[in-house]
Parts: C-alpha cells; structure tokens; sequence
C-alpha cells in the first residue's frame, strides 16, 4: 500500500481508467476533471486542409482526443487516406488509437512529450523530401513547440484545431475541500492547459495548493508549474500510467 493519496484532474473516462490502475497498486485517488473537451464545428478552411491531406508529407496527431475527432474526419473524406502519408503522435496511448484504424504510425519510445517526439529519427527521414508539408491535429491553442522546431526547419505547417478544453464549472472552495477532506498529498495535471485550470480553480487557494507535490508529463509543463510557484515538480517523462507509476514509486509521498 503506497501512502501517495492523489489527485487526478485528468478528463473524467481518463481519470477513471487512471483510478482503477493505481488502485491495483495499492494507490488511493480522487478524480476532479479539470478538462472537458468540446468538439469544434468544422469550417471550409478545415474542410480544405482535409481535402488537401495527399499534398502533405506527415501528419502529427498531440493527443487522443485529436486522434477520435480526427480519424472521423479521416473516414469522411478520405476511406483510403494517401498511402505516402506518414503519421506520428506524441505519444503511446494516442498512437495506438491511430495504429488500431490501420495508419502506418510511429512515437517516441522514451517519453510522451513534444521534445521527445522531435528528437525521433523516423520523423527527421520523413521530411527529408523537397517542400516538406505537415499537418498537425489538436486542439485549440498549446504544442506551439513542434511548430516553430519544424518551421526554422523549413518545414511548411498547417493546423487543424479539432477541439477546445474547457475548465468544467465547480463552486469556490472546492479544490481545497477535496484536498483536505480526503488527505490528498499529490497533484496531478495532464497538459500545460491543465495547469492554467488547476490555478484558476485554486484561486485564493493557490498558495496551499501550490505547496503539494505536483506530477506532470514533461519538462514544458514541469517549467510552468515551477514558474507559477510550485514548489515540488516531479516531471514523469510522459503521461502514461506506467509513466507516473514510475515516478510515484521513485518519489517518497510527504509526511503526514
């Protein structure tokens, strides 16, 4: 029995999935989703980027989310995409998804980060091709990084904003109830835009809350969280399970 007692702030499917794993280590939890996804209405530029998917030479897919609504859009407008196209994702998880649809689909092995993913020899290959174009799917603001890599490249790259993550609404004074009420002594947060919702849901709590021990997936968000004055970041090296497993089993929890 491990004495972390965490809080999971993932989106609710996810949480539970996270729940159910660290209680079969021994590890308590308590979920409080902090991000909600909402799809975007498509529009012509969307429409056209779609139609236009056999003139780019990879395709980067950030997260799962982007992988559903994308792969929706894949089999409405193209039942047999671009055999030259070659995908990448960010990290396992979403990969999977991609692999399960059939696309031939590559990620980083070492961590599911954006640094990780623009250091993987596969994706330097796949743009080695004159005019190389790539097509990124997300969601609405974030992964700026792989953009301006690939760009003072000369890498031409285009977006295709598929979803937004909203904060979901919950009274004042929440967060620190459920923190205190339940001993949580562990944060957990997914994204950069996990962290913006962790703060603004804290509020005048920010102080307490920014004093826990807080888990994130990579170095970027590791150096926000330091930033916005977290005290102690453990940075998991990728958003996986086995991933924070790793790390909780690496971190002693506080003293009570």
């Amino acid at each position: 029995m491990s004495d972390w007692r965490l809080l999971l702030t993932r989106p609710q499917v996810e949480s539970q999935a996270l729940a159910a794993q660290l209680a079969a280590r021994g590890i308590f939890s308590s979920s409080l989703p902090l991000l909600e996804t909402q799809p975007l209405p498509e529009t012509p530029g969307q429409r056209a980027r779609m139609l236009e998917l056999d003139h780019y030479t990879a395709v980067i897919v950030v997260s799962k989310p982007a992988a559903r609504l994308g792969l929706q859009r894949l089999e409405h407008y193209w039942p047999q995409p671009p055999a030259h196209l070659q995908w990448f994702s960010v990290g396992a998880a979403t990969g999977q998804l991609l692999a399960d649809h059939g696309l031939p689909v590559c990620w980083p092995q070492a961590a599911d980060d954006s640094e990780a993913l623009l250091q993987m020899p596969q994706l330097h290959r796949a743009l080695q091709v004159p005019q190389p174009r790539v097509l990124i799917l997300k969601g609405e603001g974030g992964r700026e990084l792989i953009a301006m890599h690939l760009r003072a490249q000369g890498v031409t790259v285009d977006y295709l904003s598929l979803y937004r993550r909203v904060l979901p609404e919950y009274p004042a004074g929440l967060l620190r109830a459920r923190i205190d009420e339940q001993q949580l002594n562990g944060l957990l947060v997914s994204s950069g835009q996990g962290l913006e919702h962790l703060i603004r849901l804290a509020a005048d709590d920010w102080a307490y809350v920014a004093s826990l021990p807080l888990f994130v997936p990579s170095p970027r968000v590791a150096a926000l969280a330091r930033a916005a004055g977290v005290r102690h970041v453990v940075d998991c090296r990728g958003a996986s399970a086995a991933a924070l497993l790793e790390a909780l089993q690496a971190e002693p929890a506080p003293a009570h």
